[in-house]
């Protein structure tokens, strides 16, 4: 069966807009934390975390998305709203410094952090929580007229290991009904349709099993009229589905490069607009080879 080419569409961002449909948008992943999955502590100054996101510039991202606050699965003391503002805006302005032109997006679920970040210059808000976790956040993206990513959770980081299966041929029908009524929320805020991408959340509350129906079956996503970000970069399910080729334990984040891969050309050609990765230059390489399938279909 042909791939379904994406819908020529525009992202009405911060100051600008981002043609979305043609060409996979790729994001870097900048995480400004001591404590990430992957990539924890390797961007723990300014000056490294600066000088990683140009180089994912350089490398062809169009978006950087700088995070200050890990979410990887597990139970662990999260920073306080002052120290993730602490980090990540020295990182947005060196950032827009050197490139004034670079589109920066913030990875934060608190209204008072995505503020101070829009503030200090980033186009968009990236909220892993679908706007649930904090009550001020859709109101305080309206206020902002940013862009906005709205992603799909179950439950926060700490349950994700205590929350119930899912039924696997009701996984993707379950999130779209999830995704559809965070949508109608935020739109009832005031934050308007050509603002928001949707994210299905791969791995975030979803058992590693239950993410290969998502990816399988994203362009039942797509029938809610709005583009989509895809982030499989080094996610947990992919190391166990690796696990048979690393003695039966699941692949490390540093051993799922080429997983992500497969599963970025996936999401692409299954409808995903965007494609959020820590490993940028493969991803972009990829997207190319899957764009030009989709441009063939």
């Amino acid at each position: 069966m042909p791939f379904s080419r994406r819908p020529d569409s525009r992202w009405q961002l911060r100051t600008r807009s981002l043609a979305l449909g043609g060409r996979t948008i790729v994001m870097g992943i900048l995480n400004v934390t001591p404590d990430s999955f992957s990539d924890g502590g390797l961007y723990a100054t300014t000056e490294a975390a600066v000088d990683a996101g140009l180089r994912m510039l350089d490398e062809g991202a169009a978006i950087v998305d700088v995070g200050g606050e890990s979410t990887r699965p597990g139970s662990y003391a999260r920073p306080a709203a002052q120290e993730e503002a602490h980090r990540v805006l020295p990182v947005i302005e060196g950032l827009l410094r050197a490139r004034p032109d670079a589109v920066i997006s913030i990875d934060t679920y608190r209204a008072s952090t995505a503020k101070q970040a829009v503030t200090a210059g980033a186009e968009i808000v990236n909220d892993v929580s679908g706007m649930l976790w904090d009550p001020g956040m859709a109101a305080a993206c309206a206020e902002l007229q940013c862009g906005v990513v709205l992603m799909h959770t179950r439950g926060r980081p700490e349950e994700w290991k205590s929350l119930p299966a899912l039924p696997l041929d009701k996984v993707a029908g379950l999130v779209k009904g999830d995704l559809r009524e965070r949508l109608e929320k935020a739109q009832l805020a005031g934050i308007q349709a050509a603002r928001i991408v949707l994210d299905p959340g791969l791995g975030f509350g979803k058992a590693f099993d239950e993410n290969y129906p998502l990816l399988a079956h994203l362009g039942e996503l797509r029938s809610l009229g709005l583009p989509m970000l895809a982030g499989a970069s080094r996610k947990g399910f992919l190391g166990r589905t690796l696990a048979a080729l690393h003695g039966g334990r699941d692949a490390p984040a540093g051993a799922r490069g080429n997983a992500t891969l497969a599963a970025t050309t996936a999401a692409v050609l299954g409808g995903a607009d965007i494609v959020r990765v820590h490993d940028v230059r493969p991803a972009v390489e990829a997207a190319l080879i899957a764009d030009a399938i989709l441009a063939a279909s």
